[in-house]
């Protein structure tokens, strides 16, 4: 396995089109399209190809170095929440149309549909950050705090190492308990799915679903790499800051880990391009600890889901040879 992922890391050609798993489906995102493609409870597969809107395009400000990271990780939440409420439409929890409520109705009837489904989209994307923000950096800092009113005395080195390695754990935690849920396995493998076709695709090999089934699904430019480093850069930069302002008060800590995100997030946006651009020693090093987190993260898929995969990669794929190089 080690061997294959070496391989895999070392491909001559690496490719930005990228993807998420969704329920019962998969997106993939190339240079000039985005493809959502979901098997429908009929075995069929339902296909939804769309031009992408660079928003760097219309202000190019927002592709410089640092701020585009930032810029690139909201859009691809808002892009990733759409895609994931939209596999979820063809397989509703209840048979029977659930009546919409008068608040929806009013929403429909004020903005419109479309508007309204942005709406509601912008909400999850906002709850779905503040979850992640409270579970990562709230919680472990508030923890934190608790250890330091049991033990004043101990160094304030000693708190941000407690508090960093808090932060990990509950990461590991709450990947390891989603990764024993039925239907959430069912979506890391749909991600495991995501990974082989990508691999096929940057070796050269043809699209079917013998050559895909052959190949590693632990991928070196995995998303979920991207949240560890998140998490590592966040903890070496809090802790550069802690060492010259001794914040010892819990809710202001907190509020200086939320005024730092916007920059762990550019920063770890350009070492992830760095890394996934370049197969050196320090850049395998970086890429380890998030190829052994994939291991609850990516599970095999079946053929069905490989099916998904390289129907949804076939249709973002440049009509310009290497315009997706990496």
């Amino acid at each position: 396995m080690a061997e294959k992922q070496s391989q895999a890391c070392a491909t001559p050609f690496r490719t930005m089109i990228g993807g998420q798993a969704l329920i019962e489906g998969i997106m993939m995102m190339g240079p000039d399209k985005k493809s959502i493609v979901v098997r429908r409870p009929d075995g069929g597969l339902e296909v939804k190809t769309e031009e992408r809107k660079l928003i760097k395009d219309r202000h190019p400000i927002l592709g410089w170095p640092f701020i585009r990271g930032v810029v690139n990780f909201c859009v691809s939440m808002y892009t990733g929440v759409t895609a994931l409420m939209y596999s979820a439409e063809f397989y509703p929890e209840d048979d029977e149309p659930e009546e919409p409520s008068r608040f929806e109705k009013w929403l429909d009837e004020k903005l419109g549909s479309e508007k309204a489904m942005a709406f509601f989209t912008t909400l999850a994307v906002i709850i779905g950050m503040a979850f992640s923000v409270g579970l990562f950096f709230v919680l472990p800092t508030l923890l934190s705090g608790g250890v330091m009113w049991f033990f004043p005395n101990i160094p304030l080195w000693v708190r941000n190492l407690v508090e960093g390695a808090t932060r990990v754990i509950i990461f590991l935690g709450y990947l390891i308990l989603c990764s024993k849920t039925k239907s959430i396995r069912r979506v890391f493998s749909y991600h495991g799915a995501e990974h082989k076709t990508i691999f096929c695709y940057e070796k050269g090999l043809e699209l079917t679903v013998e050559n895909v089934r052959a190949q590693p699904k632990h991928h070196p430019r995995c998303g979920t790499s991207f949240l560890f480093v998140v998490i590592v850069v966040s903890i070496l930069l809090s802790s550069i800051v802690f060492s010259f302002w001794e914040f010892t008060n819990p809710w202001l800590r907190t509020l200086v880990h939320l005024a730092l995100l916007p920059v762990v997030v550019g920063l770890t946006w350009e070492i992830n391009r760095y890394v996934g651009g370049h197969d050196n020693l320090l850049c395998r090093a970086i890429r380890r600890p998030g190829m052994a987190i994939q291991c609850w993260t990516t599970f095999e898929p079946d053929d069905s889901m490989i099916e998904v995969g390289i129907e949804a990669l076939k249709q973002v794929l440049p009509e310009e040879k290497g315009k997706d190089q990496w």
